[in-house]
């Protein structure tokens, strides 16, 4: 059974930095994509960025600039690093992956941003 587990989340002023990290219990190599979605108080979970199996990457436009995806293939783990976070960043993160026709979530790590 696959397993997602994310790491890194927590509590930032407004302007610092986080990196998430989603560590996955099955070689992403063969993954379609991998990708963090999430998800605020009220609203609907939403994606924020994407990459691909041979690594190409796509972001929402509030991460365009701010936020970069990334794997590592010999970890089995992907990152989300987050720069410039701003309370509107405020959310639970998911990490996301397609495998073998299946999709899977990771439980979630909440990062809060303070203003």
């Amino acid at each position: 059974q696959v397993q997602l587990v994310e790491s890194g989340g927590g509590l930032v002023q407004a302007g610092g930095s986080l990196r998430l990290s989603c560590a996955a219990s099955m070689s992403i190599l063969t993954t379609n994509v991998m990708a963090w979605y999430r998800q605020a108080p009220r609203n609907e979970r939403e994606l924020v960025a994407g990459i691909a199996r041979f690594g190409i990457t796509n972001y929402a436009d509030s991460a365009k600039g701010r936020f970069t995806i990334s794997k590592d293939n010999a970890k089995n783990t992907v990152y989300l690093q987050m720069n410039s976070l701003k309370p509107e960043d405020t959310a639970v993160y998911y990490c996301k992956v397609e495998w073998r026709g299946e999709t899977y979530w990771g439980q979630g790590t909440q990062v809060t941003v303070s203003s």
